[in-house]
């Protein structure tokens, strides 16, 4: 089978080859999968480049969330049917075209969730689902984030809606706006003139902002501090600009603002099957009632899984990079 691998770590536009791999094969509790599109994730590219928080051994196939078709059942596994449409996250070797996932891990797909959506429904949602749990933050109170308009960005924004949480988006581009607003997500405010503090404070109308999700880091997540509520609670999510949080020592002595780190991986695997089950589910509920709408800029073929990755690295999309099976 033809996959996207890599046999050094390095700028994945640059190392990322298209070649052939032996077709696996489905173990104890496994079901293979045809591929049938497979977002790129920051943190794929991150493992690419050996900059990730685990390095595979070499050489690797690229990918760790897809929908595709169950194809083989792997012992001892009843389903997942074969011919049912799944998606599967926090796997390996997705970009190719069959990959294996723990069949109690593939979860299949009413028709009415599009495959864009479907491709990427577990890994980033999930991880902000649980974010908002970790949030500890209730229906009618109200939150600021930064990067709204990056995929945790809107996603947060989305499901915070459908639980009643008000959101308040922080954009670099004044263009964010409308791009947030077609997705049918307001309350957003630009920072690319002075005064957007001000903004922000009347866009609260008083509300006491009470939790702040930070994915950029620097001086920016340290804004995000300043406009907290007393008390109030920092979520480092991200660090986009790759520079330290810097925060005012006198919004943590004088105002009491925590800060707290989350890392999407270390939640999931502290999180029994039972509750996973439970987020998965309101996720798919979501995105089968279009509460939940996940977009893919672009689609490239497995043979072009350097171009996409050189694609996935330019500013200014509005939604994923996707690499499409063809089988």
């Amino acid at each position: 089978m033809r996959a996207a691998v890599y046999e050094r770590f390095g700028v994945p536009s640059e190392v990322l080859k298209t070649g052939e791999r032996p077709t696996p094969q489905p173990g104890q509790g496994q079901v293979r999968v045809r591929m049938m599109l497979s977002p790129i994730h920051n943190h794929d590219l991150w493992t690419i480049r050996g900059t990730y928080g685990h390095k595979p051994a070499l050489p690797a196939v690229g990918g760790s969330e897809a929908v595709g078709i169950v194809d083989a059942l792997g012992p001892g596994v009843t389903e997942p049917a074969i011919g049912q449409r799944v998606v599967a996250a926090g796997i390996a070797d997705a970009w190719a075209d069959y990959f294996l996932a723990p069949a109690a891990a593939s979860v299949p797909l009413p028709d009415g969730i599009d495959d864009d959506t479907a491709c990427q429904l577990i890994a980033m949602p999930l991880s902000s689902l649980m974010l908002l749990e970790d949030l500890q933050i209730a229906s009618g109170q109200c939150m600021i984030q930064n990067a709204a308009n990056g995929a945790v960005g809107k996603i947060v924004a989305m499901l915070a809606k459908a639980r009643g949480i008000r959101v308040i988006g922080l954009v670099r581009r004044d263009a964010g706006i409308a791009e947030l607003a077609a997705l049918g997500i307001g309350d957003v405010v630009s920072t690319e003139a002075p005064g957007w503090e001000d903004r922000v404070r009347a866009l609260a109308g008083g509300a006491p902002i009470l939790r702040a999700v930070d994915s950029v880091g620097g001086e920016e997540g340290g804004r995000l501090a300043s406009l907290l509520a007393e008390g109030g609670l920092l979520m480092s999510f991200g660090a986009m600009s790759n520079k330290p949080l810097v925060i005012s020592s006198g919004d943590l002595i004088f105002r009491q603002v925590s800060v707290k780190g989350f890392w999407g991986a270390r939640r999931m695997a502290a999180t029994d099957r039972g509750e996973l089950g439970r987020l998965i589910g309101e996720l798919v509920r979501l995105a089968a009632s279009g509460a939940l709408r996940l977009t893919i800029d672009e689609r490239f073929g497995l043979s072009d899984a350097a171009a996409a990755a050189a694609a996935s690295d330019r500013p200014g999309r509005s939604g994923k990079i996707a690499i499409e099976g063809s089988l």
